[in-house]
């Protein structure tokens, strides 16, 4: 049983989606403490604080956060490959662009995708 269910069946709950998403803010701000602090281990609890706060939105807001997750990736997929195949026809590698260069295919990109 997923950690959070179990939480729920003893009352243990938000109750309203907006409260959950407190949450998310607030170990957001936790998490970019320690960034700033720079200690590894706490970034690392933070971290984990901060996905596990959004997979419990994800629920309020019904949906399956692991496929979000892989819809995302698969996304990513084809956007960094459309960006390989749009560099290669300018005769140019990625390796070679700036950022602001890889951006630009990439927003170009995901402007064609929606």
């Amino acid at each position: 049983m997923r950690l959070q269910e179990k939480a729920k069946q003893v009352g243990f709950e938000w109750e309203r989606k907006e409260q959950v998403w407190e949450k998310v803010e607030e170990e957001s701000r936790e998490l970019r403490e320690a960034v700033a602090d720079g200690d590894q281990n706490k970034i690392e609890d933070e971290f984990g604080d901060l996905v596990f706060s959004l997979i419990n939105y994800a629920r309020f807001l019904h949906i399956d956060a692991e496929n979000a997750l892989e819809r995302t990736n698969k996304k990513f997929i084809s956007r960094f490959t459309g960006m390989e195949q749009k560099a290669l026809a300018a005769g140019r590698n990625l390796n070679e662009m700036t950022l602001e260069e890889m951006d630009a295919i990439w927003n170009a990109i995901k402007q064609q995708q929606q």
